[in-house]
């Protein structure tokens, strides 16, 4: 775990990332594939996007409110087919997107 932890540390620090930005990188980093079709950069810019359109969209209790959820969800998708995310993919990713949002946003509330 604590290896893990390191080589994210690296990682942000070699695409300049923050360490929300590699929380949603790492979740749409799901195979080396999409890596191949889409390269770092493109998914770095995802990864960005999503966290500010993430961060703006969130309000409270955003996870138990459906009407809410699924319009991060439209929002997720959408940012995904802007910058051609692989078909197939998109909808692991989109899930996997939405637990990390899920995840970051009780702390964005902390905060």
């Amino acid at each position: 775990m604590i290896e893990e932890l390191i080589d994210l540390a690296e990682l942000g620090e070699v695409l300049g990332l923050t360490e929300d930005e590699i929380a949603f990188y790492d979740a749409l980093e799901t195979n080396d594939s999409t890596v191949k079709v889409l390269g770092e950069d493109t998914l770095r810019t995802i990864a960005r996007e999503l966290v500010a359109t993430v961060r703006s969209n969130v309000t409270i209790n955003w996870t138990v409110r459906e009407n809410v959820r699924a319009q991060m969800r439209v929002h997720v998708k959408r940012i995904l087919r802007k910058y051609g995310y692989p078909p197939d993919k998109q909808e692991k990713a989109t899930q996997t997107v939405l637990m990390q949002a899920e995840a970051l946003s009780h702390e964005w509330a902390v905060a």
